[in-house]
């Protein structure tokens, strides 16, 4: 990708589909000029940075096409196009191809989306011991495909995204509730229940040269979803080599050469496997997690390099830093959350309380996939002053009536998986700004 820094003193044009407000100020800490393309013109406003708002249905190619190639930015070659969900980065993709901008191609986007396809390249990475997977187009066969694979086993859409039909079945009994679960004729992968600690990766293109930005542990909670995330991992430098070999040929089978990923892998006890790989960076809460834990700002790092811009100035820093997600039960008012939502946020190390439904809804039905009502992002000097950090947090948002903690704290056990593998822990970025593309 061309180095496409402009000389006359103005950024090129980062074109966002309907993007969330911390995609548009990322935009601007990468120096580029935001322009915001969405169906509805109330998302993002002027007051986040946007610098100029286009209301256009998006998920209409030509429709896009047509709307964006009218820029004078798209015409002078100043721009690219770009959407950070699972539609937006397949429409972002086939714009950047159709008016000559540069992007990630449409070609490489489809082949992380299709999981089928996608296991079966990434077995060629451990040909000695594959991960058993089939493909079901019926629902009735379910029971049939889920013992032929073997108990526990994972169900999940050929095409899904974010978690959303995603069953994980222990038994014939819940493989043939799972079949009453589906459509008649669907598309479906049934494959084997992988064992071990889980890492999300944040990893960069340019030409071919994958950089991994850095990691997360994804804490999963009942039936596969996820419960949180944590920084540092310990990792020893051999499993460490091992997960950024395995995600750059993962990468490399999918034909992915430019452009942000995000890639799902267990921690095996043969090895790193694959759960699942996208064409984009993880939910804007992991982007601001690895911000706060080591100064990598993805986002924007994404937005640089998709623009030929330098990478942005970052402020490196190590410390602990997490997540948790939070849900609540049907009936539950908003307005009811506010004062648990001030109590969290008054929690020392906690940096963001972030409310995932509408001021004044009334929460419906439990979320699903990898859906969730809030979470919390906190920082601490050391593992055990976080876990207890968040834990508090969570209580209060969850009952703000409920009295916090006073007197001693019980010991924090380890987490199941932490310290994994044998040597000297390592962290991808280390507390050190991210390395040349490696």
């Amino acid at each position: 990708m061309q180095d496409r820094t402009p000389r006359d003193g103005r950024g090129p044009v980062a074109v966002l589909l309907s993007p969330r407000p911390a995609v548009v100020a990322a935009a601007r800490r990468a120096g580029a000029r935001p322009v915001v393309v969405a169906p509805d013109p109330s998302v993002p406003s002027d007051r986040e940075g946007a610098e100029r708002r286009v209301r256009t249905d998006w998920r209409d190619h030509r429709l896009l096409v047509g709307t964006v190639g009218r820029l004078e930015a798209v015409r002078r070659g100043r721009a690219a196009v770009f959407g950070f969900d699972a539609a937006g980065a397949l429409a972002a993709a086939r714009a950047n191809e159709e008016l000559g901008l540069p992007g990630t191609p449409t070609s490489a986007v489809t082949a992380l989306m299709d999981k089928a396809a996608l296991r079966a390249r990434s077995n060629t990475l451990h040909p000695a011991r594959p991960v058993s997977f089939a493909r079901c187009g019926r629902a009735a066969t379910l029971p049939f495909l889920t013992t032929l694979i073997g108990y526990p086993c994972v169900i999940k859409p050929r095409a899904g995204a974010d978690g959303e039909g995603v069953r994980l079945v222990r038994d014939e009994t819940e493989a043939r509730a799972a079949a009453r679960g589906y459509p008649d004729v669907t598309d479906l992968l049934v494959e084997e229940y992988l064992e071990g600690p889980e890492l999300t990766v944040e990893t960069l293109s340019r030409a071919g040269r994958h950089r991994v930005l850095g990691w997360t542990r994804r804490l999963t909670g009942p039936r596969l979803t996820a419960a949180g995330h944590d920084l540092p991992v310990a990792l020893d430098p051999g499993t460490a080599d091992a997960v950024r070999a395995f995600v750059r040929g993962v990468l490399d089978l999918a034909g992915h050469h430019d452009g942000a990923s995000h890639t799902e892998v267990i921690l095996t006890a043969h090895g790193p496997r694959l759960v699942e790989a996208h064409a984009r960076p993880g939910g804007e809460e992991l982007s601001r997690l690895l911000r706060l834990a080591h100064g990598t700002d993805v986002l924007a790092l994404a937005l640089a390099s998709g623009l030929g811009l330098p990478d942005p100035v970052s402020s490196p820093r190590a410390t602990h830093a997490g997540l948790r997600y939070v849900d609540f039960p049907p009936g539950l008012r908003v307005d009811g959350i506010r004062p648990g939502l001030t109590a969290a946020r008054s929690v020392p190390g906690v940096v963001r309380v972030q409310l995932e439904i509408p001021p004044g809804a009334t929460v419906r039905q439990a979320p699903t996939g990898a859906l969730h009502h809030a979470y919390v992002l906190a920082a601490a000097p050391t593992a055990c002053a976080l876990e207890h950090r968040l834990e508090r947090a969570v209580v209060l948002l969850r009952r703000p009536d409920r009295p916090a903690r006073t007197g001693a704290r019980r010991p924090c056990a380890p987490r199941s998986g932490c310290g994994i593998g044998v040597g000297q822990a390592t962290d991808p970025c280390g507390g050190q700004p991210p390395a040349p593309f490696a």
